[in-house]
């Protein structure tokens, strides 16, 4: 019910979901991916998982300034993909719109890192 310019969707299990709702929405869509998985220049950001670190990386031309972006997954855990993902977008002059994923695991509060950012899910737990 938003008016989107890009579908980012977050590796690996999100470009499913991802893939799909870009053609439905009649938007672009966005890979992000671990590092050096790109074939063009990128930008990238790292962030703390509850085992360790890790980075995640977008074509540095995946945005224009002003594009309404939808973020996908399939789960939200601790939130940090999701985290670094929009501050990729929003790095690029890009803005987050919402964040849809399949199942958002509550207990472990992801949602408290994403700013406010409207998330939906279709389950909860």
């Amino acid at each position: 019910d938003l008016p989107v310019d890009k579908v980012v969707a977050i590796e690996s299990r999100g470009f499913i979901l991802g893939g799909a709702l870009a053609d439905r929405l009649g938007a672009g869509f966005v890979p992000v991916r671990k590092p050096g998985k790109l074939p063009w220049k990128s930008r990238s950001a790292s962030y703390e998982l509850e085992y360790g670190q890790a980075t995640i990386e977008v074509h540095e031309d995946a945005f224009a300034t002003g594009d309404r972006v939808l973020i996908v997954d399939d789960v939200l855990a601790t939130g940090g993909t999701v985290e670094a993902a929009a501050g990729l977008v929003s790095a690029s002059g890009a803005s987050v719109v919402a964040v849809s994923v399949l199942m958002e695991l509550g207990f472990l509060s992801g949602r408290n890192r994403l700013g406010g950012l409207d998330l939906r899910a279709l389950l909860r737990v």
